[in-house]
């Protein structure tokens, strides 16, 4: 997620207005925008609220949730805190049937006595030809493609290529069939490309993606392709990942592949999911796990659990390119809307 800065309370404010506005709107209609600016570990599993206002149509998706989080590795083991974060979007249909509008997303976080606050705006104007964005839309075309979430508190470290785009560009989405394609652009030339297929054959759901980003990581040039297979069968997903990214700087030139895979599923009020992954740079390893369970209280309202580890310290002519080893316990009470 890009954009953080510490808070500011009228950008919090003015959209906060619209989302009190519409806490008694009608649900169960799709989204206006068609992506979400969302690319942020905590979103809604709700359906949004929406309303029509004098002819424009206000959706909104919500996320409260309040951890304490024990850090096996740290010498001061509990930190609590706070995330909250919605997701906005206005449009209105156009007389030659095309829709326009914007969309919001803003994150607030409190950690160790720190506030900041985080967020993304977008255009957008569609039809059946698709839709075109611009704005702050760096990660929407990963969110079309990435595996899915993990459940309650799991987030799988290392799931993806390192190179980064920056946060302003413009951006194409379009849907054909059980087909889906997606590009973005970013100011500095940078790009992202993702394809993906997904359809019910028999009892199985099927999904397959691929998605190819020329980004940067440390002043590196990145160029790293990843492919993602999911079969949801009952009430159980598996999903496995693959890639490779290719590291080029003036200081090393470097291969990275990884592979992730992943289960979910759910029995009663219980979700559970489970990932692994591995993958190496020049020999040298990275390695991350995640176990989530979420527990539905209410519509809206759970309690979640996840433990996470990951392990890696890349060094490259004196590069450090990773050195992270973490195991952390997240527990929260969640509320989506």
């Amino acid at each position: 997620m890009e954009n953080s800065s510490n808070l500011t309370p009228l950008r919090f404010l003015v959209p906060l207005s619209v989302i009190i506005g519409t806490q008694f709107a009608v649900p169960d209609t799709a989204r206006a925008q068609g992506f979400s600016l969302n690319s942020d570990a905590l979103a809604s599993l709700e359906e949004p609220l929406a309303t029509d206002i004098a002819g424009v149509t206000v959706e909104v998706t919500g996320v409260t949730d309040a951890r304490l989080t024990y850090d096996f590795e740290g010498m001061d083991d509990f930190h609590p805190g706070f995330i909250g974060n919605f997701e906005v979007s206005a449009a209105t249909q156009l007389g030659n049937r095309w829709n326009v509008g914007v969309a919001y997303f803003g994150q607030y976080q409190h950690d160790d006595g720190s506030d900041t606050y985080s967020d993304n705006v977008a255009g957008f104007i569609g039809g059946s030809w698709g839709t075109l964005v611009g704005g702050e839309v760096s990660g929407v075309v990963r969110e079309e493609t990435r595996r899915r979430r993990g459940a309650g508190n799991a987030v799988l470290a290392f799931d993806e290529g390192l190179g980064q785009l920056s946060n302003w560009g413009g951006g194409y989405f379009g849907q054909f069939g059980p087909a889906r394609v997606s590009a973005v652009v970013v100011e500095d030339g940078d790009f992202d490309l993702g394809f993906s297929w997904s359809r019910p054959i028999g009892n199985k759901d099927l999904r397959f993606s691929a998605h190819y980003r020329h980004g940067e990581f440390l002043n590196a040039d990145s160029n790293a392709i990843t492919g993602t297979a999911e079969i949801v069968y009952g009430s159980s997903l598996y999903d496995l990942a693959a890639g490779y990214e290719r590291l080029e700087s003036p200081a090393f030139n470097a291969d990275r592949w990884f592979v992730s895979a992943g289960w979910q599923t759910k029995t009663g009020s219980l979700t559970f999911s489970l990932g692994a992954h591995y993958g190496e740079t020049e020999g040298q390893e990275e390695k991350s796990g995640a176990f989530g369970v979420r527990y539905d209280v209410a519509r809206g309202l759970s309690l979640n659990l996840g433990i996470n580890h990951s392990d890696a310290q890349v060094t490259l002519n004196g590069v450090e390119l990773l050195n992270q080893e973490e195991t952390e316990a997240v527990g929260s009470l969640r509320f989506d809307f």
